[in-house]
């Protein structure tokens, strides 16, 4: 599960590594193993590979593989109790700047994680990483049965525009909207597309997007303090205060678009449009929430947990994924260490909020979970 994208100007940009990903977004592995009964229910369906081939799953957009562990171990298990003597392959696909070597290690129980290392456990079990983004084709023609993908696919390849006054599509209107709503169809379709031509025939499809739900509400936003409002609330008054420029607080957006369900949806029911064509069908769509766990740690604590604490602890899962945004915001002519503080500033201000009014502070999850098949034919 990643949060990675490309820029318009080609260059990479991805989370924090170092394992810091997984060590600070307990909420995403939340989503993965409330939603893993989907990757069992896929494993039920696929169809036997032709004689000699392997199962083969690929996991796009998996940043350092942690979140997505113990569902991948669940999986193989499935796969090799259905199909007892079939090898498997597991790729992992992300982009080039993406921390590979804490994903390695992360598989082979190198790490704090020592719990579903299946490399360990199953024979017969090869892994193997891409990285290259999942905007393309990435596998050969009919070779994979079972894509996933989690929290990865609201990037766009690349940002159509900036977004004048805030620093997320959330915020945006007129045709800085319009520029990412269409920049968002044109993606989702090419990656519809990518997978079908990597699908075999009967091969599935699952995935858990980021995007609005039927409320309006999207992650960081369900009722209480609106985290990308807040975001753009302390980015503006750094750049206000002319702690940055206003380039540099114009940089800031956000290479994110949140889909509704009916968006997700929309290329797979086409029965004129090329995703239909190539033989992509729609099984299951639907949107859920999340709660977010510091939160909840915060709340079941009884006023044990001080409002800091809370600050403390839930501010780095905002970081683990938002922090390249901010930080390839600022001038490269700053020093590194000085852009450096300065992003610190910024999650510290965010912090200090939070620990002074802790209501409503919350980043819980909104996803659209979908089931696709590539029909036989």
């Amino acid at each position: 599960m990643s949060d990675v994208h490309v820029t318009s100007t080609g260059a990479s940009v991805a989370m924090k590594g170092g394992g810091y990903y997984s060590e600070r977004t307990r909420g995403a592995k939340d989503v993965i193993d409330k939603a893993s009964g989907m990757l069992l229910e896929a494993v039920a369906a696929i169809p036997e590979p032709r004689d000699g081939d392997p199962v083969r799953i690929a996991d796009f957009g998996a940043a350092d593989g942690g979140t997505s562990k113990e569902t991948i171990r669940n999986t193989i298990a499935a796969i090799r109790s259905r199909f007892p003597d079939r090898q498997i392959s597991i790729t992992y696909t992300d982009l080039p700047s993406n921390d590979y070597s804490v994903l390695f290690k992360n598989m082979l129980g190198l790490t704090d994680d020592l719990e579903n290392n299946y490399l360990s456990e199953f024979d017969g079990v090869f892994v193997n990483a891409c990285g290259i983004g999942f905007h393309s084709q990435l596998l050969p023609d009919a070779s994979l049965d079972l894509g996933f993908s989690a929290t990865a696919m609201h990037y766009v390849s690349e940002k159509p525009c900036e977004i004048e006054n805030h620093v997320h599509m959330v915020g945006a209107k007129g045709v800085t909207l319009d520029a990412f709503t269409r920049r968002a169809a044109d993606d989702w379709n090419n990656i519809l597309l990518a997978r079908a031509k990597e699908l075999r025939p009967g091969g599935r499809l699952v995935f858990m997007n980021f995007g609005k739900d039927e409320e309006g509400r999207y992650l960081g936003n369900t009722g209480g303090v609106n985290m990308f409002d807040t975001f753009d609330l302390h980015w503006r008054a750094m750049a206000a205060d002319g702690l940055i420029s206003d380039q540099e607080y114009l940089n800031a957006s956000f290479p994110q678009f949140y889909r509704t369900k009916e968006e997700f949806s929309a290329p797979l029911l086409d029965q004129a449009g090329e995703v239909h064509g190539a033989g992509l069908r729609l099984i299951s769509a639907r949107t859920g929430v999340v709660e977010c766990p510091y939160r909840a740690a915060f709340l079941n604590s009884n006023g044990v947990m001080s409002s800091r604490e809370f600050a403390v602890s839930y501010v780095p899962t905002l970081r683990s994924w938002s922090e390249t945004v901010f930080a390839t915001a600022l001038d490269k002519s700053r020093p590194a260490a000085e852009r450096a503080r300065l992003v610190d500033q910024f999650y510290q201000r965010y912090e200090n909020m939070v620990a002074k009014d802790p209501d409503g502070h919350a980043m819980d999850y909104v996803h659209c979970y979908i089931a696709i098949e590539k029909t036989s034919r």
